[in-house]
């Protein structure tokens, strides 16, 4: 079986919920780029090395996956982030006791988060809305303290594709401890509602993209013709099996 496919630098790891429990309290960050974030590879050197240096990451983009295995012939196991929410909520059923630190867009989705959160019976829950993150170099002082006076278990962040990844390679490169921080974005959303209504079905087909484009069109169309970006980027580098 295929453990790890090497892209552009980037360690892919192919993925199966088995390994679940292997890893989710292993320290590090866990990235789940979708397609049109995968075109930012060769347009901006932040989200590039967040990638690189990131502990986990994951076969999210379908089309990444599809691509594998028509053009070659290399099979790997799309895992979204939103398969990986529901096995995680799975997990936190389990252990309760957890402390979450979620980083949100705005203050609708922040209240979302924390409700759908009690309601999986997670009582140490914390939020932090982030700010609108301008510059592609991302700091932030004021999320470094609160991570580190609450010492979270696990950090979700929940805000948009290649700010995310950016945004937890700072706080890896910045904080006093390795935490477990998860650039799950939008996947939190589709859980609570707010998002598209995109379940474990779309996702299992890869039609999560279609349902989004249905839900938003004038905001998930154009997205995902971006997205297309990344096909000549997959032709022209290598694939390197481990």
């Amino acid at each position: 079986m295929i453990k790890n496919i090497i892209f552009k630098k980037i360690k892919f790891t192919n993925f199966n919920q088995k390994k679940f429990n292997k890893i989710i309290n292993k320290k590090g960050n866990f990235v789940f780029p979708a397609a049109p974030a995968l075109v930012e590879i060769e347009r901006s050197k932040y989200y590039y090395k967040s990638l690189q240096e990131a502990d986990f990451v994951f076969f999210d983009s379908g089309l990444f996956v599809i691509m594998l295995k028509i053009f070659r012939n290399i099979s790997v196991n799309k895992f979204s982030g939103f398969k990986f929410l529901n096995l995680f909520f799975l997990y936190l059923k389990k252990n309760n006791k957890k402390k979450i630190l979620s980083i949100d867009p705005n203050k609708i989705i922040s209240i979302e988060n924390k409700k759908y959160f009690e309601k999986k019976g997670i009582t140490k829950f914390y939020s932090y809305i982030a700010p609108i993150y301008k510059s592609k170099k991302i700091t932030d002082k004021k999320l470094l303290k609160l991570v580190n006076k609450v010492r979270p278990n696990f950090i979700i962040i929940n805000i948009g594709g290649t700010k995310q990844e950016i945004l937890a390679h700072y706080m890896k490169q910045n904080l006093k401890s390795k935490q477990t921080i998860l650039c799950t974005g939008a996947a939190l959303s589709f859980l609570t509602g707010i998002q598209a209504p995109i379940n474990k079905f779309y996702d299992k087909i890869y039609l999560g993209w279609f349902v989004r484009i249905i839900y938003n069109p004038k905001i998930f169309l154009k997205r995902y013709l971006y997205a297309l970006g990344f096909v000549p980027i997959f032709f022209k580098n290598k694939i390197i099996i481990e």
